[in-house]
């Protein structure tokens, strides 16, 4: 393969963060990027499962100019979405090449203007906040609309990790990732969205993730009051430079 330049990528971490949603991108990116894990602090950060995640620079330090924005999904995604000093940060550096996320980093990314109007995905319990949040929900894995990628719930992130690699350095690149991952998934199960998996269980999985639900769509109905339009006006305008 051709030697091209290393795409520059910085992934949000957050207290209560999925690791999965960070370690699956992160897995196909990393080889081909120069990666920043990217927190307040460099202190690790305790995941949602307690695996505690290392930043390698901090909001002040991270470079100003990235090709990837990237926001995974994770069980305080509320907080995070609220936090003035993320939403800060995710709009500063709205103008990067690509705006992406996995899972609830969408609802995270449209909660800081990024994703207004444009057809997204996230995981499916946070369809609706999505569409309250100014994004265009679509029911599917992984959805490119202009220079935003974004992918759906937890495991949708090595989909996305290759998608947005075949973006940045070609499909034979992330073709031979995919082989390297051996990433050829056979399910044991086929529930694995709520369309397959019938209303009962459904309802049940609904359930045991009410509280993260729950607490996005209270920050969704606050943010009105907390100047959400303003946030968005600046992501907007820091972004206008890499439609396409």
């Amino acid at each position: 393969m051709t030697e091209q330049p290393r795409p520059t990528v910085a992934m949000l971490l957050y207290p209560g963060v999925t690791p999965l949603d960070v370690v699956a991108p992160h897995a196909a990116l990393a080889p081909h990027t120069d990666m920043h894990l990217v927190w307040k602090t460099l202190d690790p950060v305790v995941s949602d499962v307690e695996m505690a995640l290392t930043p390698t620079t901090t909001f002040d330090a991270c470079p100003t100019d990235v090709d990837v924005l990237f926001v995974p999904g994770g069980r305080d995604q509320a907080d995070a979405a609220s936090d003035e000093e993320v939403l800060q940060f995710l709009a500063d550096r709205g103008h990067a090449r690509y705006i992406t996320s996995v899972c609830g980093g969408g609802l995270i990314l449209a909660a800081a203007g990024l994703l207004n109007g444009y057809r997204a995905a996230t995981h499916w319990t946070g369809r609706h906040t999505l569409e309250v949040l100014g994004a265009v929900n679509v029911n599917e894995r992984v959805v490119t609309d202009r220079n935003r990628i974004t992918g759906g719930g937890v495991t949708a992130g090595l989909d996305f990790g290759l998608v947005l690699l075949a973006e940045l350095l070609g499909e034979p690149v992330a073709r031979a990732t995919q082989l390297m991952l051996e990433y050829d998934p056979q399910p044991p199960f086929d529930s694995g969205s709520p369309e397959k998996a019938g209303p009962e269980l459904t309802a049940m999985v609904r359930q045991l993730t009410s509280a993260t639900s729950d607490a996005m769509d209270a920050v969704a109905a606050r943010l009105p009051a907390r100047g959400w339009a303003a946030v968005a006006r600046h992501a907007a305008a820091s972004s206008a430079s890499t439609l396409r």
